[in-house]
């Protein structure tokens, strides 16, 4: 599944002063399926998540959904819409649209602990705007920006976060790739609104009340360094008769290296095998500190497993992808299932 060496973990005195998480989630089937530690060969629309560089290989357009179920059983599940349009020698421009659902949540407050009074749906959604070129055979880079948008009825924050990639391929058959990108740099968010305010009885009268508000602290983004690195090894490239055909047989394998300013760093390993990049199964391993002492409430076991099926329709038609991946979970979340669909011209 890929080696992973321990790491020295990230900023402990910073651990929980994050908010905006939501922009660590990977919605994504293929990247998944290797835990995102694909930032040095992502390709397509799956770069808005894991590395913008990525999107610099849309040969004309690519659109893609995918839906990830969290927590089995508790409702809670990402949607995500990403579309890449090539516009020619300017680059590919790109839009990432993701939405978390909680499902109805009861409410409670102090006078009725139990709920029975309704039930509310917080709303997180981002979008993302970005753009990516290569600017030669070998290099590759992008740049992208997100606005952040969290609130239920009477509670509500907003930021933006920005992030830039870069991609190197090398190697006699440009199987040789390195990336690295910075993600989440932004804005501190801070949450207003009407929940904050409490109305009581004003001293020494029975007339007058007070509407008392309780200020909010301001929090930042979870902001982080990726860097990886893999290898593509063509299996049947030396038993070829038809060298212009291409090898059926592809497996690569990849490291990659996070680190986190808010959270411990990860570092892990994984591969892809593909045959004749129409069938692709995938694996990896994330280490992060204490990842097997439950107690500190790591939410994934550290391993991915996933698959893909892409095929163009004709000779000449769009081509389609269904792609899939599972991250075991510590109990009682029951791991996380992903689904996405890509279409690409």
């Amino acid at each position: 599944m890929g080696a992973s060496l321990q790491a020295v973990a990230g900023n402990k005195d910073r651990v929980g002063q994050a908010g905006a998480t939501e922009l660590l989630i990977n919605p994504w089937g293929q990247s998944t399926g290797v835990f995102g530690l694909n930032t040095a060969q992502v390709k397509g629309i799956e770069g808005f998540k894991t590395n913008i560089a990525g999107l610099a290989f849309v040969e004309k357009t690519e659109v893609g959904v995918a839906y990830s179920r969290y927590l089995s059983g508790s409702g809670v599940g990402v949607n995500n819409l990403g579309l890449g349009q090539k516009l020619g020698d300017f680059g590919v421009i790109g839009v990432n649209v993701m939405s978390v659902s909680f499902g109805d949540i009861p409410i409670t407050d102090f006078n009725n602990p139990e709920g029975q009074i309704g039930t509310f749906t917080p709303q997180f959604f981002n979008i993302s705007l970005g753009f990516a070129k290569s600017f030669s055979e070998k290099i590759h880079a992008g740049i992208a920006g997100t606005f952040v948008s969290e609130q239920i009825s009477n509670v509500k924050a907003s930021g933006a976060a920005f992030e830039a990639g870069i991609q190197y391929v090398t190697g006699q058959r440009d199987n040789f790739h390195f990336g690295i990108t910075l993600r989440n740099l932004g804005t501190n968010m801070k949450f207003t609104g009407s929940g904050f305010a409490v109305e009581s009885e004003a001293p020494e009268s029975e007339i007058y009340t007070l509407n008392r508000e309780t200020p909010s602290e301001k929090f930042a983004m979870p902001t982080y360094l990726n860097f990886g690195v893999a290898y593509d090894f063509y299996l049947d490239e030396n038993r070829l008769k038809d060298p212009e055909s291409g090898p059926k047989h592809r497996l690569t394998a990849m490291a990659n290296f996070t680190s986190n300013s808010f959270n411990s760093d990860y570092i892990g390993g994984g591969f892809e095998y593909a045959f004749r990049e129409i069938f692709m199964l995938r694996g990896g391993y994330r280490y992060e500190n204490d990842i097997t002492n439950r107690s500190t409430g790591t939410f994934y076991s550290g391993y991915s497993a996933g698959a893909t099926v892409q095929h163009r329709i004709g000779e000449k038609g769009p081509k389609l992808g269904l792609d899939y991946s599972f991250r075991p979970t510590h109990t009682p979340a029951n791991g996380v299932h992903t689904f996405s669909l890509r279409f690409m011209r």
